[in-house]
């Protein structure tokens, strides 16, 4: 991909003049070579040495960006295959369309659906990214875009008609829709819509190797920011296009192809339940945005998860940040519970001592984003960490008893633990979340 450690050092100033916080320039070459730091923290590099390096940094697919403030949404900027390499870094957009053809109700309801359809998980908002405005020459089509910005979503605006688009962008270019579609038969208009009103553009052909020459066609006239549709009528022939561009920018670094994709899964299929499937396949392989015919609650939330697991880092496990967390309104009496603060142990067990209705005093543990058992297995959650973190807090100025509530499954710590904070009672928990409510309603009463 870039250039390597020592090829970034020969390009340096070699000074180790430490301006940019590492003590030598071959430190500094290695941070920049892993992608942890960028050039601009050295200020003496010449601007020869400068080019090259941005140049070999490029990400080799393009890093586009649709929309504007809130609604801003970026796609592409890849830079392998498989997250387990690295990881993947603009999360696929997932969005639905509004049409002319629709009548007002339908339209109303998708709009509603697109603002109401958000959901929270282990403390972030999922919710679609994307509607897609189709002008079907009935006039209406700046109605509807404004209808669309309403959303504070990124707006797609879908039309065969330079001169319709125009109209809108006169209106709404400040937001920074993504003009959709440049094709051999109008690329040069719709480029010169793209370039006047600097908002990017999609380029559509029917397959890879009529798309080549035209984003050549395109680019030569000044633009720059494209998004890329194969026009692929079925999923077979779309999940293989997908792949071949992702390959293509990556791994043969041909960087005609190095743009990011979309992808209208309503040419495939008219089932929406098929539809959610063929969307899911394109989340995870490749594509950039998907724009489904139809979303509800049942076929989004499951597409949203995947695609927080698919674009989670593998290498940085999701965290809470340590220390004391207020369950309800927890006083002296209430209790104090532990656990590590791997964000999905941490949603979880807040979420059942909420179920329980016993305010309680949560204790959450840096355990480097590891769950209980993993963190116990590697030491980071034991009897001396329990007590540091106690110990930190000061949580006993907050309360009058001395008892700790730890995780069933490290009933193997309870003795040291013990040890550790003299005068504490260690009582074991539940093994498993779920049981926690029960656990407080007899257990802490009785305690």
């Amino acid at each position: 991909m870039g250039l390597n450690a020592l090829e970034i050092f020969k390009l340096l100033p070699k000074t180790n003049c430490k301006k940019c916080g590492f003590p030598t320039c071959l430190a500094f070459a290695m941070q920049l070579a892993m992608g942890k730091v960028s050039l601009d923290k050295c200020p003496d590099v010449s601007e020869e040495s400068r080019a090259k390096l941005q140049e070999s940094s490029a990400p080799p697919i393009k890093t586009v960006t649709i929309g504007k403030g809130e609604s801003e949404l970026k796609l592409g900027g890849e830079i392998v295959l498989f997250r387990h390499e690295k990881t993947f870094y603009s999360p696929t957009g997932i969005g639905t369309t509004i049409s002319e053809d629709m009548s007002e109700e339908e339209i109303e309801e998708r709009i509603n659906r697109l603002k109401t359809l958000e959901y929270e998980r282990v403390g972030l908002s999922l919710k679609a990214d994307l509607v897609a405005v189709e002008d079907r020459g009935k006039g209406k089509f700046l109605e509807l875009a404004q209808k669309a910005l309403s959303t504070k979503k990124a707006v797609i605006l879908a039309s065969k008609s330079p001169a319709n688009l125009e109209k809108v962008l006169k209106e709404l270019s400040d937001f920074c829709p993504l003009v959709y579609a440049a094709t051999e038969e109008n690329f040069a208009s719709m480029a010169k819509l793209a370039k006047e009103f600097r908002v990017p553009l999609a380029v559509k052909a029917e397959g890879i190797e009529k798309l080549i020459p035209l984003i050549e066609k395109i680019k030569q006239m000044g633009v720059e920011n494209l998004v890329l549709d194969t026009g692929a009528n079925d999923i077979k022939t779309l999940f293989r296009d997908m792949v071949s561009l992702r390959r293509a920018s990556i791994l043969k670094k041909f960087r005609t192809l190095g743009y990011p994709t979309i992808s209208f899964t309503g040419r495939l299929t008219d089932d929406y339940l098929k539809e959610a499937l063929y969307a899911s396949i394109l989340i995870a392989k490749y594509s950039s945005a998907v724009v489904m015919n139809h979303i509800a609650g049942e076929t989004l939330f499951p597409l949203l998860i995947e695609r927080l697991n698919i674009f989670t880092d593998p290498q940085r496990p999701m965290a809470t940040p340590e220390g004391i967390y207020e369950i309800g309104k927890p006083d002296e009496n209430s209790p104090v519970i532990v656990t590590v603060n791997f964000a999905l142990s941490y949603f979880i067990v807040s979420g059942e001592v909420e179920n329980s209705r016993t305010p309680a005093w949560l204790l959450v543990q840096d355990s480097e984003g590891l769950s209980v058992l993993t963190a116990w297995a590697a030491d980071k959650f034991n009897a001396e960490t329990i007590a540091a973190l106690v110990k930190k807090t000061k949580i006993e100025e907050k309360i009058k008893h001395r008892k700790l509530i730890i995780p069933g499954y490290v009933a193997q710590i309870v003795g040291e633990l013990e040890e550790e904070l003299p005068g504490w009672e260690i009582l074991l928990g539940p093994r498993e979340a779920s049981y926690i409510p029960a656990f407080l309603k007899s257990s802490w009463k009785a305690a």
